[in-house]
């Protein structure tokens, strides 16, 4: 024990005087966050995003506020870009590298404000819609920005919200089915049914944003043992695709399926009343082989004809020795010649 507890002492040691201090000038370091909302000309007014329906040539006065949540004073860059959603759905505005050629460019907002430590501050923008607008939805941003210059790459950081701009006129709604595609999967079980597997996109062909109810129908021939299932249609701006994958269960391999997609779209925000809505369907016919089934009837086959063989056999040879054995009677009965006289 005495001879343990100094190697013990060194190791701790030695542990103590490699373990890494910070700066005390790191610790200090602040951090910056901040917030952007809606605002009206007093401040943040509840909204999550702007969303205003004008007329061509229209132009309008709106506000943001900027809320600075440190403890030092902070100089933002305002931005407005053209918006679009990711592949998850997520709403996002063009980086500062990529010019606007839509909404965005509709936004004028000064370019830039400083914020003091802890303080709000509202910053009024307008947007002008141009008289040649088409009818629909212009998706923007706007966003505060900070690019820190650590190292060789300058890094943006940006927060914002969403303008969804629509300009006046014929609204439509539609989604469009494209590169429909449906695989059988059976089931090695032959007493399962399998399952479709039912793959397209969704795109939007119209000029709003809007989502959608698809329901997918699968039938064997002259509509026999029909499947169904119904899936939604997530957000999607005017242009944009969303791909969808189905899964409808309890199929029987009847041959040929006829697999079908019809989408029923809706109008996202703004006023419906006189969109035009266009739903869309698409047809594709498969083949589906009742693998496991013929199997299975192959061995039930089989079995049968093995069956009947052995069974066959069995009588065959029961016949011979029943023959055998009647001549093996008939050749004793010679051979002991005929019974004696009384």
């Amino acid at each position: 024990m005495t001879r343990t507890l100094p190697r013990l002492l060194a190791v701790l040691a030695a542990a103590l005087v490699t373990v890494p201090v910070a700066p005390a000038g790191a610790l200090a370091e602040p951090t910056l966050t901040w917030a952007v909302q809606p605002a009206d000309g007093n401040g943040p007014d509840g909204r999550r995003w702007i969303e205003r329906t004008l007329d061509p040539g229209q132009v309008v006065t709106e506000h943001l506020a900027v809320r600075n949540f440190s403890d030092a004073a902070a100089t933002f860059a305002l931005k407005a870009a053209d918006g679009y959603l990711t592949d998850k759905g997520r709403f996002n505005m063009l980086p500062s590298n990529r010019e606007s050629v839509d909404g965005g460019t509709w936004v004028a907002v000064r370019d830039t404000v400083t914020v003091g430590a802890r303080e709000t501050k509202v910053v009024p923008f307008t947007i002008t819609v141009p008289a040649d607008a088409t009818p629909g939805d212009h998706p923007a941003g706007i966003a505060a920005t900070v690019t820190s210059t650590g190292g060789t790459v300058a890094v943006e950081s940006r927060v914002g919200f969403r303008l969804m701009l629509r300009a006046s006129g014929t609204i439509v709604a539609s989604l469009a089915v494209d590169d429909l595609t449906a695989t059988y999967r059976p089931s090695w079980n032959p007493f399962s049914p399998g399952t479709v597997h039912v793959d397209y996109a969704g795109t939007n062909d119209g000029n709003v944003a809007v989502t959608g109810r698809s329901r997918v129908t699968v039938a064997g021939p002259f509509g026999l043992a029909g499947r169904d299932a119904a899936t939604d249609v997530e957000e999607t701006l005017p242009g944009g695709v969303r791909q969808k994958a189905v899964r409808v269960s309890g199929v029987w391999a009847l041959g040929p399926l006829r697999t079908g997609v019809e989408v029923a779209p809706a109008v996202l925000g703004g006023d419906p009343t006189g969109a035009e809505v266009r739903p869309a369907s698409a047809t594709v016919t498969i083949w589906a082989v009742p693998w496991s089934q013929l199997v299975l009837l192959a061995v039930l086959v089989v079995l049968v004809l093995a069956v009947r063989t052995v069974a066959r056999r069995r009588r065959q040879r029961f016949a011979r020795l029943l023959a055998r054995a009647r001549e093996e009677g008939r050749e004793s009965a010679l051979v002991g010649g005929p019974p004696p006289a009384s």
